[in-house]
C-alpha cells in the first residue's frame, strides 16, 4: 500500500498525484513523511502542494517537525517556502528557533514572505520585539504583494510594532516612510485598505517630515 501510494506521487498526471496525497493523508503512516516532504520541493501544481501540507500535518509532530527544520536549509526556495509554510499550518512552537534571520530576509520574495507569516504565527510573546525590528528591516521592499504582505505580518504582532514604525519613518528612503505609515495606518484601522493606507502615506511623505508625526 504504501508503496503504491509513494509511486503516486510521482505520477505525471496531476489529478492521480492528487488522489496519492489524498490517501496518504486518509491513512497516515510514518513511512511517508519523508516522501511528502520532499515532493513538497518540486510539485508544480498549487492545489496538490496544498494537499501535501495536508497529509504532512496528519502525521505526528515527532515526525514531521525536524524534517521540515531540516527543508529550511534546503538550497531550493519552494522546499524551503514549503516547509515554512507547512510549519505555520502545525502550529508547533517547538520550531521558532529554526525561523532564522536568513529566512526572515531571504533572498526570494516567496521564502521570505512565508517565513514573515510562519514566524509572527509561531513567536513566543517575549520575542515580538525582536522579531518586529527584523520585520521592520525589509519595509520598502519587493511589488506590492511583497509589501502588503510584510505590513500583514508586522500589524499581526499588535501594537508591539509601534516603535519600529516610529523608526522606519524617520528613514532617508522614501519608499522605506512610505511603506512605515501605510502599516501603521493599518494597525490602527484594519478595515482601511492597503491601496488607500499606501495613498495616504505618499501624500503624509510629500508633505514632509513634520507630517508623519501627525
Amino acid at each position: 500500500m504504501i508503496m503504491q501510494a509513494l509511486q503516486g506521487l510521482e505520477n505525471t498526471n496531476s489529478s492521480v498525484r492528487l488522489k496519492a496525497v489524498m490517501a496518504i493523508g486518509t491513512a497516515p503512516d510514518p513511512g511517508y513523511v519523508d516522501s511528502l516532504i520532499e515532493r513538497c520541493a518540486v510539485e508544480p501544481d498549487f492545489y496538490v502542494r496544498d494537499m501535501l501540507t495536508w497529509a504532512i500535518t496528519r502525521h505526528p509532530v515527532t515526525a514531521t517537525v525536524p524534517r521540515l527544520v531540516g527543508a529550511l536549509r534546503s538550497a531550493n526556495p519552494q522546499a524551503r517556502s514549503q516547509a515554512l509554510h507547512t510549519l505555520s499550518k502545525l502550529g508547533d512552537r517547538s520550531a521558532w528557533p529554526a525561523i532564522t534571520r536568513e529566512l526572515l530576509t531571504d533572498a526570494d520574495d516567496g521564502v521570505a514572505r512565508t517565513a514573515w507569516r510562519t514566524a509572527v504565527a509561531l513567536v513566543p510573546e517575549d520575542e515580538k520585539p525582536q522579531l518586529a525590528e527584523v520585520l521592520a528591516s525589509q519595509l520598502g521592499r519587493g511589488d506590492r504583494a511583497t509589501r502588503l504582505s510584510l505590513s500583514r505580518a508586522l500589524t499581526g504582532l499588535g501594537e508591539t510594532i509601534v516603535p519600529v514604525l516610529e523608526a522606519a519613518m524617520r528613514s532617508a528612503e522614501p519608499p522605506v516612510v512610505q511603506h512605515a505609515i501605510a502599516t501603521r495606518r493599518l494597525l490602527h484601522d484594519p478595515e482601511a485598505g492597503f491601496e488607500l493606507a499606501v495613498e495616504e502615506a505618499k501624500r503624509i511623505v510629500a508633505l514632509g517630515p513634520d507630517a508623519r508625526e501627525q
